[in-house]
């Protein structure tokens, strides 16, 4: 319809590509303006609108921190280089904590050394589980709903506090779900729920270990091709730019859940070996160091909602349903709602990444990058 309007409406008559613009130039030109749009707010601060930010929008991604803020004071963008850079030099910002899926959608390239990368894991409380009520009670305490988003991560630990606490209380057993309700220090057990130097007893480590081996194992056999087929793929084939980024984006997701698999394992294997030596549960008080400084990442006390994404409707399960593979791939997994590796964005609003002089940007593009796949 665009196309159509370019060539018939009276106003387009004399421009220089009236005849000659196609529906492929209209795809890029819209790209190109979408994925450079960004978010600053109004001069007044009151809200926020999208601008397009010339020279700094063709800066190209790469790992770091975010240096760009917004300064309302003077109105203008500000960013800090990342490093020193010499003369000639291409300079590199952060695009943010995005994961390569997000980064195919959203900005057309894949970034071989994503550090941020991840795989999307949809898990939820099942209704129907007898002990519902009480394991919602325990999960809403710590800030972290019945069923959610979280995410399995490329570097350690792959899993974040509040994964960890989801699957210490969907592992729960009634007892020590009483004790994490009306228990003697309840609410300080609350606060240890997502920090790996303090389990709930050995058998629950077990079991959400167990599960989440099982979980991420499904998870690869819902790929029709493995690691190494895919890796000898991309060096045999001459591929497009766009056939590339798909296969490396499944071929990250897949090296993802390997890695869980066996981290699980291990850490199962460990678990298992400290229950049967009957070793001592480590013991916390409210005044420990690591409660505050938690050791796994994101854990600050209290335990909050900061990292999920955005709550979705999906099925649920239950821990004896997720711990048997077989019910569970046919089930859980594979059913019809099932999402194993979301492409949707996270948020990221003024919310989010702010500096002391204004917001952070929200940048959603690249451009001619070296790592960049180009139509």
């Amino acid at each position: 319809y665009a196309i159509y309007i370019l060539q018939t409406h009276p106003n387009a008559s004399k421009l220089p590509l009236k005849d000659s613009f196609t529906y492929d130039d209209y795809r890029w030109a819209v790209s190109s303006v979408m994925t450079r749009q960004n978010q600053i707010p109004t001069e007044d601060g009151s809200r926020v609108t999208l601008a397009l930010i010339p020279l700094w929008d063709m800066c190209n991604h790469t790992n770091g921190l975010i240096t760009t803020g917004y300064n309302l004071e003077d109105d203008r963008c500000e960013c800090v280089a990342l490093q020193d850079f010499k003369a000639g030099e291409q300079i590199y910002i952060f695009y943010g904590t995005r994961s390569n899926a997000e980064f195919v959608i959203h900005s057309g390239f894949f970034f071989d050394n994503n550090s941020h990368d991840r795989v999307k894991i949809k898990l939820g409380v099942s209704k129907s589980d007898r002990l519902y009520a009480m394991k919602a009670e325990v999960l809403a305490r710590a800030g972290i709903p019945t069923s959610s988003v979280f995410a399995l991560h490329s570097t350690e630990p792959a899993i974040s506090a509040q994964l960890l606490a989801f699957l210490r209380v969907f592992c729960m057993s009634e007892e020590e779900l009483k004790e994490h309700l009306i228990g003697e220090h309840a609410i300080g057990k609350i606060f240890t729920l997502g920090n790996s130097d303090f389990p709930v007893s050995w058998d629950n480590e077990v079991k959400l270990w167990t599960f989440l081996e099982a979980r991420a194992s499904l998870l690869l056999k819902t790929y029709k091709t493995t690691v190494e087929v895919d890796k000898s793929f991309l060096e045999t084939h001459d591929l497009t730019p766009h056939a590339t980024m798909a296969i490396k984006l499944r071929l990250g997701e897949k090296e993802i859940l390997e890695k869980a698999v066996k981290s699980a394992a291990a850490s199962r294997e460990y678990y298992t070996k400290q229950m049967a030596d009957g070793a001592p549960l480590p013991k916390y008080d409210k005044g420990h160091i690591a409660l505050l400084e938690n050791t796994v990442a994101d854990s600050r006390l209290p335990i909050v909602l900061r990292n999920l994404e955005d709550v979705e409707e999906q099925g649920d399960l239950k821990i004896d349903e997720a711990i048997d593979a077989e019910v569970t791939e046919n089930g859980f997994v594979n059913g019809e709602n099932s999402l194993f590796n979301g492409t949707k964005s996270e948020s990221e609003n003024l919310s989010k990444e702010k500096s002391n002089r204004g917001t952070e940007d929200a940048k959603e593009s690249s451009s001619e990058s070296t790592d960049e796949v180009k139509e």
